[in-house]
């Protein structure tokens, strides 16, 4: 039986995902930004992460470029955040109004998120219409708050607030 992209899209509406802004700064590209829900820690020793990202996403381009970047996981009132970096606008459109500062990678961290994770590239894989990219913790930015979380099409909170 083949599974076609809309009965796939269906059966991953029911796995729950926290929502990050992957960011990046390449000297040909400038700043670069993006919503990914395609998070997941990889390793303790060393630390590492990885993001999966579309092969069409310019934000993609630029992490292979700069060989660094950042994961900002959004904290529960950051709908807004998610939806202006998910694109349909311009990088400039998607930094306005966003307070960043430049990291110890060089990589654009979100102020208000719950956490930033910089990390160097150590390792991309093809698979299908997205690059796997598996990046080792250089630095991190933990803050308090409630994570923003994505269920079944739509934005969630944790009940336990």
């Amino acid at each position: 039986m083949t599974v076609n992209a809309d009965e796939f899209k269906k059966a991953l509406q029911f796995w729950a995902s926290g929502v990050t802004v992957v960011t990046t700064k390449s000297e040909r590209l400038g700043i670069l930004g993006m919503t990914a829900t395609s998070f997941t820690s990889v390793s303790l020793d060393p630390p590492q992460i990885l993001v999966c990202i579309s092969d069409a996403a310019e934000t993609g381009e630029g992490i292979q470029d700069s060989r660094y970047f950042a994961v900002n996981i959004l904290t529960s009132d950051q709908e807004l955040v998610s939806n202006q970096f998910a694109g349909g606008c311009s990088m400039e459109e998607r930094f306005a109004g966003i307070s960043w500062e430049e990291g110890n990678t060089g990589a654009p961290v979100l102020n208000d998120s719950l956490a930033s994770i910089e990390c160097k590239v150590i390792q991309q894989v093809r698979a299908g219409t997205h690059w796997i990219i598996v990046g080792e913790m250089q630095n991190k930015i933990c803050r308090s708050g409630y994570p923003l979380l994505y269920y079944q099409s739509g934005y969630r909170e944790l009940n336990s607030q």
